[in-house]
């Protein structure tokens, strides 16, 4: 007779698994476990945008590089919008980095789930992977992006200032901003799909509640308050003082936008969680 090494089922111990309830927050070692996975899942997120394409990853340039032509004829040339006294393509292109990293990791993390549906419904792995590696994957664009304005400021031979020690605060700011709405619209997306296409319209109007193409200087006194409550605010200009000196560091701006980005962070953790446990009935 071969002698099992399994435990006595009586001895075992008990376990019990129960839908969670309620806000919780997020288990971040448990994604961190799950770390392969969301690096497999962030790679195949880049090579999906720019796979059988003729110019691969050179769409991080074009996109912003014809934004930016556009917006330089139209609001430069025809509009008349001033640039606190810098070329508008380099103003231009220095608020298209940052605005284009925000809305296209929007668009892409509110379809997230419903994208990865035979997924989720199949397998167990922490939800908030699908989004987070959405946001991942569009860094390549952005460091692409980045190397371009810096091509500019060299072109137009502007120095930036001792201020670029402050972007790294400001990266933090656009990714938390970015994957705290990101969340917020991925969980709603499942329930309901209009959100995804709402979602594409919604970045449109929000680009003209950020200084894009005018700068902040323009708004009045009077709402500033109001608008720098925009993360993206901050950011933006954050950028532009950094890179091209435009006006004085945005402290108050960046401070505002920053401590709502957190809020927004905190609160779609929570959120997704609470919405996580009908990911898979309703996705």
């Amino acid at each position: 007779m071969v002698k099992s090494n399994l435990p006595d089922p009586e001895s075992a111990p008990l376990i019990v698994i129960k839908p969670s309830k309620g806000w919780q927050s997020v288990d971040w070692k448990e994604i961190y476990r799950y770390k392969d996975l969301l690096y497999f899942l962030t790679v195949r997120g880049i090579k999906a945008k720019y796979a059988q394409s003729v110019l691969g990853v050179g769409w991080a340039v074009v996109q912003p590089l014809m934004t930016t032509v556009v917006f330089t004829v139209v609001f430069g040339k025809f509009a008349g919008v001033t640039s606190d006294g810098v070329p508008y393509a380099v103003f231009s292109l220095t608020a298209m980095v940052p605005w284009n990293y925000f809305s296209t990791t929007l668009n892409e993390s509110a379809g997230s789930l419903i994208a990865n549906a035979n997924m989720i419904s199949k397998v167990y792995f922490p939800r908030l992977v699908l989004p987070l590696s959405s946001v991942l994957s569009r860094l390549l664009d952005f460091v692409i992006a980045s190397c371009l304005l810096a091509g500019f400021l060299i072109y137009f031979q502007i120095t930036p200032t001792i201020y670029i020690l402050a972007l790294p605060l400001l990266i933090v700011i656009l990714l938390l901003a970015s994957l705290g709405i990101g969340m917020i619209l991925a969980a709603m997306a499942v329930q309901y799909r209009d959100v995804k296409h709402a979602s594409g319209f919604l970045v449109q109007l929000l680009m003209y509640a950020a200084p894009v193409v005018y700068p902040a200087s323009r708004v009045p006194e009077n709402i500033l308050f109001w608008y720098s409550l925009n993360p993206m605010v901050g950011v933006i200009e954050g950028f532009r003082s950094a890179l091209l000196n435009t006006n004085p560091m945005p402290w108050n701006l960046i401070l505002e936008g920053g401590i709502v980005a957190i809020a927004l962070f905190v609160f779609g953790t929570f959120y997704f969680r609470r919405m996580e446990r009908i990911f898979a009935d309703v996705a």
